[in-house]
C-alpha cells in the first residue's frame, strides 16, 4: 500500500505531463501536469475515450496527426512494447487571460504499455514534452537562414535572436526548477531509491534510505557488482541483467537480502519489497534501471513470529487432542479422583467442626474428673468410677484426634526423620501387637531417604495399617513392610492429580488377609466405615492414616484382591537435610510451681476447670475472657510469666496477634496455646508455626503440669544466662507507704535485692523527697492519707518523665490507673514476684 502510495505522489507531483488509458483508449489517470498544458478537468476525462476527448484537427483533411497517435497505441497494444512519437502536432486547448483558446502544439510523446499477469497489455502510460517553443526556434533559425538572402536589416534580425534566446533561457530556468523538485522528491522519497545506467549498472542516483539499507560507502560512480560484492550469489544481479535485457520491469515482495552494513562486520539480514524499473530511450532501447523499494524487515520478522505462534498453537491443539483422544480412561479416573477428594474433603470439614466442639465439651468433663479424684481419694468405690469415666473422656479424646487427622487438622510437630530407623525402633512394638501366630517381615533398602514428617504421628500411622492387617489375617498369616525410594513421574500424576512428581519414600504394608472387594476400597478411607464386627472397630483408623498423609504432602493407595490380601503403599515426600535425633523425654511427678499464669479461654466451663487446676497447682493464675481483656491485664503492668490461650477466641483480636501484642509488652513473656482445633491461626499447611506451643485439648493434668514446667523452666534458664549486665541494677527507689509494717517489709526486701532505698509514709513527704533528691523508681501504695498514690505518680512523672513507677496495692486496679508506663504490682508479694517486677520495669523502659 505505501508503494502505491509513493508511485502516485511522484505521477501526481511530476512537472512533465502523464496520463493512462486502458486497451480501449479510455482515460484511466492524468496528473496536474497533464490536465494543466490540456486545460481539462480530470472528472470529464475519467472513462473517455482519447479521441472522443480530443477530436480530429477541422484543418486537417488528412487526420495526420491523430492517425499518428493512433498508430502509435496500436503498435504499442500488437507489439507490447514502449513506442516514441518523436514530434507530434496536436491541437489543444489552452488556458490563457482571456479564456480557453485551442492551439496548436508540438509534442514528443511516449507510449509505455503496462502489462497484467497473463502479459498482456492493461494500460498505456503517456509520457509527452512539450517542445513547441524548440519547433519554433527551429523555424526561426531556418527564416533566418532565408532572410540573408533578403537582405532583411541587420537590426531587426538580432531582435529576433535575441527574442528566441530569451524564450530558450527562460524555458531552460523552468526545466531547472522543475528538475530541482524532482530531485527533492527523490532524496525524500520514505522508500529507497536508486538509478543504475548502463549495461554495467553503474550508480548515478542514490537517496538516503538507499544508504540506510546498504550502509554508508562510496557506491556513486561504480558498477554495482563492484559496489556491493556481498550480494554476489543471492540471485540481485541476475534479475538486474534480465530487466536490463528484456526491457520489462521485475516486482519482488519479501525478498531476503544479506548485506554487510559496516566494514569488517558480519551479514546484516533485511528483507525487501522492490521494483526494478527498466528505463527506455526513444528507440525502444534500455539506458538503466530505476529501483525503488521498502525495508520490510519488521513486518518479515513480525510475520515470522505470527507463522511460528500459529504453527505452534496448531501443534499444541494436534498435540492436546491427540492426549485428548488417548486419555478419555484416564480422564474417567481423575474424575472419579476429584470427586472422592471433594468427598472426603466436605466430610473433613464436618468432622473438624463436630472435633472442636467435642474436645471442649471433653475438656470440662475431663479436668472435673481428674478435680475429683483428688477431692474423694478415700472412696476407692468412687475411685473405680471415676477412673472408668477417665478412660471414656480418653478413649473419646483419641476419636476426636482420628476425626481430626482425617480432617488434616491436627496441628503436626514434624522433624528430619529416617524412615527405616524408625521402624527398627518400632520392631517390638509391631511383633507384640500381631502375636505370635503371624509372621512379620521388614525388607528396608540401604540408603532409604529422609522425610518430613510428625515421628509421633508416623508411628500412629503404622501401629493402626499393622493392626488393620491383623485383624484382616485372623489367625495366621505374613505381614511384610518394606521401606525404598521411589521417584514418581508425571505419568504417574496424570493418574493422581493430587500427587506431585518427585523423589518420595516409599512405605509398602502387605498383608495375606481376606482382602478388599472394589465396592469396600472406594470407600475405605471415609470416616466410621468398617467391615468389622460391631465392637470390633470405629471406622476411624484408615481415615486417620489418609489425613495425616495428606497433610504431610503424601500420597496413598490401596491394592487388593479379595482372598489375596492387602498391600497400602503410603508415599512421603523425600526430605534432603539431616535427619533430627529425638530426644526421649524421661516420665516425671507432676509438678507445679509459683509464677504466675493468664488463662485466656471463652468457653466458662473450660476456663472454671482450667483455673481450678492450676491453683491446685500452686500457681496464680489471673483469667481473661477474650483477647482485648487479656490484653488489658498485660497491659496493667501485672506481673506475668506464661500466658495460656485458647487458639479459636471470639472478638476482633484474635489468639496470636495476643501473643505477638502481649510479646512486645512482655519480651520474656512465655505462650503457651490450647484448642480442640488449631485451624490455621497458629498451623499452616498442617504444621504448627516455628516457636509456637500447643497443648490439644483435651489434656490431662499431668499433661498440662509437665507442659507448663517445661517452659517456665526454659525461661527461667534463659534469664539466668542473661550476663549480668542485662539484670536489674542497683535502683535508687523512694518507696511510699503509710502502713509501718509493710513499709519495712518492703524496704527490707528491696535492700536484700541490692537497692538503696528511702521509705517515706505519705505523698507529701514522697513529693519533698523527690524535689530534694534523684531516684531511679517510686514505689508508692495505691491508698495513702492525703494525696493518692496514683496523683502522687502523676505528679511525679509531670515533674520527672524519666522517673519509673511501680504501683502497689491489696484491692484490684484499674487497668493502667491513668499513669502511663506504670507497673502495677498486686499485694501480697514476695522478693520472687518483687525482683520480677523491677526487671519488667527495667526492660520496658
Amino acid at each position: 500500500m505505501s508503494d502505491l502510495i509513493d508511485f502516485k505522489s511522484l505521477f501526481d507531483l511530476s512537472p512533465n505531463p502523464y496520463m493512462l488509458v486502458d486497451r480501449e483508449l479510455r482515460y484511466v489517470a492524468a496528473n496536474h501536469a497533464y490536465l494543466r498544458v490540456t486545460a481539462s478537468r480530470l472528472e470529464e476525462l475519467l472513462g473517455r475515450n482519447l479521441f472522443e476527448v480530443f477530436p480530429n484537427d477541422p484543418d486537417d483533411p488528412n487526420n495526420s496527426s491523430a492517425r499518428q497517435l493512433r498508430e502509435s497505441f496500436e503498435r504499442v497494444l500488437a507489439g507490447r512494447k514502449p513506442d516514441t512519437l518523436a514530434l507530434i502536432r496536436y491541437r489543444v486547448p489552452l488556458q490563457t487571460a482571456n479564456g480557453v483558446v485551442i492551439e496548436d502544439r508540438y509534442w514528443s510523446a511516449t507510449h509505455t504499455p503496462l502489462l497484467d499477469e497473463r502479459g498482456e497489455v492493461a494500460f498505456i502510460l503517456q509520457h509527452t514534452v512539450d517542445v513547441t517553443e524548440l519547433q519554433n526556434l527551429q523555424r526561426a533559425v531556418r527564416a533566418a537562414e532565408a532572410a540573408r538572402d533578403a537582405v532583411v536589416p541587420k537590426e531587426q534580425l538580432e531582435a529576433g535572436v535575441l527574442h528566441r534566446a530569451q524564450l530558450i533561457q527562460e524555458t531552460n530556468e523552468v526545466l531547472g526548477a522543475e528538475r530541482l523538485h524532482l530531485r527533492r522528491l527523490f532524496e525524500q522519497a520514505p522508500g529507497f531509491v536508486a538509478f543504475l545506467r548502463g549495461r554495467q549498472l553503474v550508480f548515478e542516483l542514490v537517496n538516503p534510505a538507499y544508504f540506510q539499507l546498504v550502509g554508508h560507502r562510496e557506491i556513486i560512480g561504480k558498477p554495482v557488482r563492484e559496489a556491493l560484492p556481498e550480494i554476489e550469489g543471492q540471485g540481485f544481479f541476475e534479475l538486474l541483467d534480465r530487466v536490463f535485457t528484456t526491457g520489462e520491469p521485475f516486482v519482488g515482495r519479501g525478498l531476503q537480502l544479506l548485506v554487510q552494513q559496516q566494514p569488517g562486520a558480519p551479514l546484516t539480514e533485511r528483507y525487501v519489497d522492490f521494483v526494478y524499473q527498466p528505463i527506455l530511450e526513444p528507440d525502444g532501447t534500455v539506458s538503466g534501471i530505476f529501483a525503488q523499494g521498502h525495508d520490510v524487515t519488521e513486518q518479515k520478522h513480525a510475520q515470522e513470529e505470527l507463522r511460528k505462534y500459529r504453527e505452534h498453537l496448531e501443534e499444541l491443539v494436534r498435540e492436546r487432542t491427540r492426549e485428548l483422544e488417548e486419555s478419555e480412561a484416564e480422564r474417567r479416573l481423575t474424575e472419579a479422583a476429584l470427586r472422592q477428594a471433594q468427598k472426603m474433603e466436605a466430610v473433613g470439614k464436618l468432622t473438624g467442626g463436630v472435633a472442636h466442639d467435642f474436645n471442649n465439651l471433653l475438656q470440662v468433663i475431663g479436668g472435673n474428673l481428674q478435680l475429683l479424684q483428688r477431692d474423694l481419694v478415700a472412696s476407692e468405690r468412687a475411685q473405680r468410677r471415676l477412673q472408668t469415666a477417665v478412660g471414656a473422656v480418653e478413649r473419646g479424646a483419641k476419636l476426636a484426634s482420628q476425626l481430626l487427622a482425617f480432617a488434616r487438622q491436627q496441628p503436626l510437630e514434624p522433624l528430619v526423620i529416617n524412615p527405616g530407623r524408625l521402624l527398627r525402633g518400632m520392631d517390638d512394638l509391631m511383633r507384640r501387637a500381631l502375636g505370635e501366630d503371624i509372621e512379620l517381615q521388614m525388607h528396608l533398602a540401604d540408603g532409604v531417604w529422609n522425610t518430613f514428617a510428625d515421628p509421633n504421628q508416623l508411628e500412629n500411622v503404622i501401629l493402626n495399617l499393622v493392626i488393620n492387617a491383623r485383624d484382616a489375617m485372623e489367625r495366621a498369616g505374613t505381614l511384610t513392610i518394606e521401606a525404598s525410594n521411589v521417584v514418581l513421574d508425571a505419568q504417574h500424576t496424570l493418574l493422581h492429580p493430587d500427587v506431585a512428581p518427585g523423589p518420595y519414600v516409599l512405605l509398602a504394608i502387605s498383608d495375606t488377609g481376606c482382602g478388599m472387594s472394589p465396592e469396600v476400597m472406594e470407600r475405605a478411607f471415609e470416616p466410621f466405615f468398617t467391615t468389622k464386627p460391631e465392637g470390633r472397630g470405629t471406622g476411624l483408623g484408615l481415615s486417620m492414616v489418609y489425613g495425616f498423609v495428606k497433610q504431610t504432602d503424601g500420597h496413598i493407595h490401596i491394592d487388593s484382591e479379595v482372598g489375596r490380601g492387602t498391600t497400602i503403599q503410603i508415599y512421603l515426600p523425600r526430605a534432603l537435610q539431616a535427619e533430627v535425633v529425638r530426644n526421649e523425654v524421661a516420665a516425671s511427678p507432676v509438678e507445679g510451681g509459683t509464677e504466675t499464669i493468664l488463662v485466656v479461654e471463652d468457653d466458662a466451663a473450660v476456663r472454671a476447670t482450667v483455673v481450678e487446676q492450676l491453683t491446685e497447682l500452686g500457681y496464680r493464675v489471673l483469667k481473661a475472657h477474650d483477647g482485648r481483656s487479656a490484653l488489658a491485664v498485660i497491659q496493667s503492668g501485672l506481673p506475668v510469666d506464661l500466658l495460656f490461650t485458647d487458639v479459636v477466641m471470639p472478638g476482633p483480636l484474635r489468639s496470636p496477634d495476643l501473643a505477638r501484642q502481649a510479646k512486645v509488652l512482655l519480651p520474656d513473656l512465655e505462650v503457651l496455646f490450647t484448642s480442640g482445633y488449631a485451624e490455621n491461626a497458629i498451623a499452616h499447611g498442617g504444621r504448627l508455626d516455628p516457636g509456637v506451643s500447643l497443648l490439644s485439648k483435651p489434656y490431662r493434668r499431668e499433661e498440662l503440669a509437665l507442659k507448663l514446667r517445661n517452659q517456665l523452666r526454659n525461661r527461667q534458664e534463659r534469664l539466668s544466662a542473661r550476663p549480668s549486665s542485662a539484670k536489674t541494677a542497683h535502683l535508687r527507689i523512694l518507696l511510699v507507704d503509710d502502713d509501718e509494717d509493710v513499709r519495712s517489709s518492703a524496704c527490707e526486701l528491696l535492700e536484700v535485692c541490692g537497692h538503696r532505698v528511702k521509705a517515706v509514709s505519705s505523698a507529701e513527704e514522697a513529693q519533698k523527697a523527690l524535689a530534694g533528691d534523684s531516684f531511679d523508681v517510686l514505689f508508692t501504695d495505691v491508698t495513702l492519707p492525703g494525696m493518692s498514690g496514683v496523683t502522687l505518680a502523676r505528679e511525679a512523672l509531670r515533674q520527672r518523665p524519666g522517673l519509673r513507677v511501680v504501683i502497689a496495692s491489696g484491692h484490684d486496679l484499674v487497668v493502667g490507673d491513668g499513669v502511663p508506663g506504670a507497673v502495677l504490682l498486686p499485694k501480697p508479694y514476695d522478693l520472687t514476684q518483687l525482683e520480677r517486677v523491677l526487671e519488667q520495669l527495667m526492660a520496658t523502659r
